[in-house]
């Protein structure tokens, strides 16, 4: 329980200018960035389609629509790098994501969240000099970023996205 709260305000080591600059793309090849979100407190989150976990989108869905509109975002990553469990393209994400839990937070093109091809925004934030050293352990990772572009929280994927401190979490960087 200490090593969780420590991380929950644990400021980073990665200065908000690099973390913001990475680009990434949206879903559907939109080039973005989290500086696209300045000002918004956003929860990073590392998504597969076919995991025990993916219920998590339902959870996910609900903490979006109830902070949406107070300056917060989820962007959900599709990775297929744990078991083969998103292994479809970006369109069937997309479509089984609305059909399936009726997502609209904002999705992006499918990344590496470990490995020699990691994304670089997961190397900022999982890497040896990154805000949280340790590999993302599987689907439904979650990192929660500030207003200010500078991580604030890591949460291990089967600590749900509604559960009592990520929701206190989110909700202190809101204020």
């Amino acid at each position: 329980m200490r090593t969780l709260l420590a991380s929950l305000f644990l400021m980073a080591s990665v200065s908000a200018a690099d973390l913001t600059a990475i680009p990434f793309k949206t879903i559907t090849g939109k080039e973005t960035s989290l500086a696209d979100y300045k000002g918004k407190v956003v929860l990073v989150v590392n998504t597969a389609s076919k995991c025990g976990l993916t219920p998590q989108y339902e959870a996910l869905e609900t903490i979006y629509d109830k902070y949406r509109r107070k300056d917060f975002v989820i962007l959900g990553f599709p990775c297929n790098d744990f078991g083969n469990q998103e292994p479809g393209t970006e369109k069937e994400i997309r479509e089984f994501c609305k059909a399936s839990y009726d997502v609209s937070f904002p999705l992006m093109e499918k990344v590496h969240v470990k490995g020699a091809e990691q994304h670089p925004l997961y190397a900022a934030l999982t890497g040896e000099k990154g805000a949280f050293p340790g590999e993302v352990k599987w689907n439904f990772g979650k990192f929660l970023i500030g207003k200010d572009g500078k991580p604030i929280a890591r949460f291990e994927p089967k600590t749900t996205p509604d559960s009592p401190e990520v929701v206190e979490a989110i909700e202190k960087a809101l204020k």
